[in-house]
């Protein structure tokens, strides 16, 4: 998440209306996904404003992420992303 903040990209892991608290998202709880998996979710919304730039600009933020975490693997694993 701080790799999206630092890219301009604003991400959430919880619900919209549990904005600001770091528990994971009662909604996911609710849905029945587990404690572990509650942590590996994270939510991007899309407004009126938002543009085809600022979808490319996640996606390629989402790409060097990815990237990095996946360093030292093989490439074409990015191709799915």
């Amino acid at each position: 998440m701080i790799g999206f903040d630092l890219a301009g990209v604003a991400v959430s892991s919880g619900s919209a209306c549990s904005s600001g608290k770091v528990q994971p998202s009662h909604v996911l709880k609710a849905m029945g996904f587990g404690l572990n998996s509650l942590r590996e979710r994270w939510r991007l919304s899309l407004g009126w404003t938002t543009s085809n730039a600022d979808i490319d600009h996640c996606f390629e933020a989402w790409r060097k992420l990815a990237g990095t975490l996946l360093k030292g693997s093989d490439e074409t694993q990015l191709e799915r992303f």
